[in-house]
């Protein structure tokens, strides 16, 4: 790709499936250049990379996994020095391990709080470094409801996304001056690999608007959030729930 054909660059965490490819793919209607992200679903990835060029865009695909500091931060630097950019990251990887807590297993607690809170880190610390000397940017991570409403069997989730709901607000107040936002887009029940096996005729008894919200619902707020039209907003934690809280 040569200087001059360089569009804007987004890199999406987890996007092989579900709300990751939702948002890599507005992403690419709306003219980013995606870098897909996958841990282990590569088929996932590439069908993807084949939506986002047929939304007019192009990409590429990278596996590996964000709990990985050291090798987040080589592809990071990679894409930077290749691209000469990278306008956007979506922290969207993540993982869910429930169980009441007094028999969680240890793994379980650690490989939670490492995907979503850790990768938080090893992701946005190297790519603020690139935004900060362009002094432009945006940073949105992917919360949950669980975060801010109790939920059973779920105190490693909740604890991980809790904390990156607070850091991310900490981060935005941080580089707010320096022409960079962060944000966080915090989903209740959307139609995912991850409910898969939930009571979904009960949970909608749940849920004012009497429904489950879908991916592109998520990826069209994080668009927003994204686009120039969001340029005031920053230090946000933004609730995409069908009325839950």
């Amino acid at each position: 790709m040569s200087e001059e054909k360089v569009q804007k660059v987004a890199i999406v965490t987890g996007a092989a499936k579900g709300i990751g490819k939702a948002i890599a793919v507005i992403l690419a209607e709306n003219g980013y250049y995606v870098v897909i992200n996958y841990l282990s679903d590569k088929s996932g990835a590439e069908e993807t990379l084949k939506l986002v060029k047929n939304a007019g865009s192009d990409g590429e695909i990278y596996g590996f996994d964000v709990r990985e500091g050291e090798k987040a931060e080589t592809v990071i630097n990679d894409i930077a020095e290749r691209l000469g950019r990278i306008d956007v990251l979506v922290n969207n990887a993540g993982i869910i391990k429930d169980g009441l807590f007094m028999m969680m297993e240890p793994e379980n607690w650690k490989a939670v709080v490492d995907t979503s809170l850790n990768g938080f880190y090893n992701m946005t610390r190297p790519v603020i470094e690139k935004m900060v000397r362009e002094r432009s940017g945006v940073i949105v991570s992917l919360s949950s409801a669980s975060s801010l409403l109790p939920n059973r069997g779920q105190a490693n989730y909740s604890a991980a996304k809790a904390g990156l709901n607070a850091a991310s607000r900490v981060v935005a107040s941080e580089v707010a001056r320096l022409g960079i936002r962060v944000n966080v887009v915090a989903p209740g029940l959307i139609e995912t690999d991850m409910i898969a096996d939930a009571p979904k005729d009960h949970i909608k008894n749940l849920i004012p608007m009497a429904r489950i919200g879908k991916p592109e619902e998520v990826a069209k707020v994080v668009a927003f959030l994204c686009s120039d039209d969001a340029s005031y907003v920053t230090g946000q934690i933004l609730s995409v729930n069908g009325g839950m809280c």
